[in-house]
C-alpha cells in the first residue's frame, strides 16, 4: 500500500478500516484494548468492536451488565481505545466517553440478533463475570445479562510506524493536524 500523504486521506482511510473491522473476523482492529479507571487504578481489557457509526463518531461493544467493567464505566466514563494493525503498521488511539445501555430498543434489537448465536452464551451465565466456579463451564441460565457499551469518539490519534520515518496525526474537534511521533 502506498503511503498516504494528506491528512484528509489518512482520516478517511482510518474510518474505512474502522468500518471494516466489525464485519471482518480477521481484521486486526476488531479486537482492541480499552483502558479506563475504576477511580483508583488503571484498568485495561480486550473488547470486540461490534459496530461503527462514523456519522455519530461512535463505536459499540457488548458486555455482561453485571460485570465490574460496566460498573466502572458508569462511574468513570472516560476511556481510551488502542488498536494496532501489523498489516498497515498503524496504531490508533481513540479518546472516548463511554455509556452503557442494558435496556431499551437498541439493546433488545441487538440481543434478538445475537441470542441464537454461540456468542449469546457469554450473557447467559447465572454468575457475574469473575465469579469463582468449580468447573470451567458453569450451567447456563435462562435470563440474559446483555448490555451495549457506546464509545463516543472525542479524538483519533493515528501513528504510522515506517522505515522511512514514523508519522503521527490527530483528528478531533479542533481539526486535523500533524504532531510529533
Amino acid at each position: 500500500m502506498q503511503r498516504l500523504q494528506q491528512l484528509d486521506e489518512i482520516e478517511q482511510a482510518v474510518w474505512v478500516e474502522l468500518d471494516r473491522a466489525p464485519r471482518d473476523r480477521d481484521h486486526a482492529w476488531r479486537v482492541g484494548v480499552l483502558a479506563t479507571t475504576d477511580g483508583q487504578s488503571a484498568q485495561a481489557r480486550s473488547v470486540v468492536l461490534r459496530d461503527v457509526d462514523k456519522a455519530r463518531r461512535k463505536l459499540l461493544f457488548y458486555a455482561d451488565s453485571r460485570s465490574p467493567k460496566v460498573q466502572q464505566l458508569q462511574a468513570h466514563p472516560a476511556g481510551a481505545l488502542v488498536l494496532w494493525s501489523p498489516a498497515l503498521s498503524w496504531q490508533l488511539r481513540l479518546k472516548v466517553q463511554l455509556g452503557v445501555e442494558s435496556a431499551g430498543l437498541a439493546v433488545s434489537s441487538r440481543w434478538a440478533a445475537l441470542k441464537m448465536s454461540p456468542g449469546a452464551q457469554d450473557y447467559l451465565s447465572p454468575l457475574p463475570p469473575g465469579s469463582p466456579i468449580g468447573a470451567p463451564l458453569p450451567e447456563r441460565g435462562s435470563r440474559e445479562f446483555f448490555s451495549v457499551i457506546t464509545a463516543h469518539i472525542e479524538s483519533l490519534d493515528w501513528l504510522e510506524l515506517h522505515p522511512e520515518g514514523h508519522r503521527r496525526a490527530v483528528f478531533d474537534d479542533q481539526g486535523r493536524r500533524w504532531v510529533t511521533p
